[in-house]
C-alpha cells in the first residue's frame, strides 16, 4: 500500500459556504471531479464547476425533508472501502461504487442554534446525521481518505494543495482524521449537554 495518494473525487457537504470558494477553485484546478447535494451543489455550479449530483450516483433523491440524501451505501462504500484489500475492490465493482478520495464537510450549526433561543424542534433539526456520519467514515479510512471535517481545516487541505498537488501522504491524512475525531466528539457533546441540560 503506497503512503502517497491521489485525490481524484470529492464529496463536498458544507452548511457555511463562506470561505469554500477558494478551496474549491484550487480542487478545479487539480482536475478533482466534484459530487455534493443540495445549496452545496448549487453553489458548485454557480462557480462555473461541474459537480455530479448525489441523487444521481445512488438512484435516490434527498428525502424525509432533507434528513436523508447521502445515506447511501454508493456514498459510503466509496468512502470506506480499503483500497489495498482485494475483496473490497472486487464488492466495489460488482455494485458499481465509485471510490471517493476527499470529503469535506461543515456540519449544520447546532450550538449557534440553541444560542439563538431556537424552538426544540429547530434545535433538533440542527442535529446532523449525515455529516457527522461522513466525517467518521472518512476519518476511519484515513489510509485512503482525506477529511476535512469543519470549515476550520479548509486552509489546511489548501495547504498542502498548494505544497504537493492533488496528493496527500499518510501524515497528511492521520492529522486531519485526528482532527475530525475532534469534531465530531466536541460536537456530539454540544448535543449530549443539551439534551441533560
Amino acid at each position: 500500500m503506497s503512503e502517497v495518494k491521489a485525490i481524484k473525487t470529492a464529496l463536498v457537504s458544507v452548511f457555511h459556504k463562506d470561505g469554500l470558494d477558494e478551496l474549491l477553485r484550487k480542487l478545479n484546478e487539480e482536475g478533482i471531479q466534484f459530487l455534493s447535494t443540495g445549496g452545496t451543489q448549487k453553489f458548485i455550479e454557480s462557480l462555473g464547476y461541474e459537480c455530479q449530483k448525489v441523487e444521481d450516483v445512488t438512484g435516490y433523491p434527498s428525502i424525509l425533508g432533507g434528513r436523508v440524501k447521502t445515506l447511501h451505501p454508493k456514498v459510503f462504500g466509496g468512502i470506506l472501502g480499503r483500497r489495498e484489500l482485494q475483496g473490497d475492490v472486487e464488492e466495489m465493482g460488482k455494485y458499481e461504487i465509485a471510490p471517493i478520495d476527499l470529503v469535506i464537510v461543515d456540519l449544520y450549526p447546532f450550538e449557534d442554534t440553541v444560542k439563538s433561543g431556537a424552538s426544540e424542534a429547530d434545535i433538533i433539526e440542527k442535529i446532523d446525521i449525515g455529516g457527522i456520519s461522513l466525517i467518521r467514515a472518512a476519518a476511519k479510512n484515513f489510509k485512503d481518505v482525506v477529511i476535512v471535517p469543519s470549515k476550520a481545516e479548509y486552509g489546511v487541505l489548501l495547504d498542502i494543495l498548494n505544497k504537493k498537488g492533488a496528493v496527500t501522504d499518510l501524515e497528511d491524512r492521520r492529522q486531519l482524521a485526528a482532527r475530525a475525531f475532534g469534531v465530531s466528539s466536541h460536537y456530539d457533546t454540544a448535543i449530549h449537554g443539551w439534551f441533560v441540560k
